[in-house]
């Protein structure tokens, strides 16, 4: 749903942390075209909220709590396709980036350069197009070459590679089947699955590539 050009362009943000959201409003705020329409500080909590609004862009953080953004960008594009989100995210774009971009996202931004990136970002996707930076154009490119040059975690699954996450946490796969819904049968199954993608045989050795590569706080 794109806006009309006489009225705002109304932003909704999800993320878990308050300081953060109010940040955000701030520096929405100061855009003339722009406001905010509404706020979560989890993904189940903006799917709910998203459902009764009128909204044009959501800004949505990668780790929440109750739903992250990877399952909530899921489940928004099935519910408004056309929704542009853009992903907040304090881990680098190389990890992260392109998984997010193929799960239906129009954009990326560190919250390190939220600030000076964000209003371009929201206008651009309110638009119709899409806010990358120029190391993730790159990347992109070099995809379509095939598989070359990947790191062993982008080979995984969506699904996968969210059991991934989880246990390099440390959370143990009984707590990982009820989060997300799944038999411990079925965790178990991706597990061994992402194991023998990542040539890897523990859990330790899920935790040390996490921690290696930024792919936890």
């Amino acid at each position: 749903m794109k806006p009309s050009k006489k009225s705002s362009i109304r932003v909704f943000i999800a993320d878990d942390h308050e300081i953060v959201r109010q940040g955000l409003k701030t520096i929405i705020s100061e855009a003339g075209d722009l406001k905010v329409v509404g706020e979560a500080e989890n993904g189940a909590e903006a799917l709910k909220m998203i459902r009764e609004l009128e909204v044009d862009v959501v800004l949505l953080d990668y780790d929440m709590p109750v739903k992250n953004g990877l399952d909530t960008l899921i489940e928004l594009k099935a519910l408004r396709p056309k929704l542009p989100v853009v992903i907040l995210s304090i881990f680098p774009e190389d990890h992260y980036g392109m998984r997010f971009l193929k799960a239906g996202a129009s954009g990326y931004i560190g919250k390190s350069s939220a600030s000076a990136q964000l209003v371009d970002a929201v206008r651009r996707v309110a638009g119709g197009g899409k806010f990358i930076s120029p190391e993730l154009a790159d990347k992109l490119v070099s995809e379509l070459g095939g598989d070359a040059g990947k790191h062993p975690h982008e080979t995984l699954t969506d699904r996968e590679f969210q059991v991934f996450n989880l246990i390099a946490t440390g959370k143990k796969l009984k707590a990982i089947a009820e989060e997300l819904n799944l038999s411990i049968n079925t965790i178990s199954t991706y597990r061994a699955r992402l194991l023998d993608k990542m040539q890897m045989e523990t859990n330790a050795d899920i935790i040390l590539y996490a921690v290696k590569n930024g792919l936890i706080k």
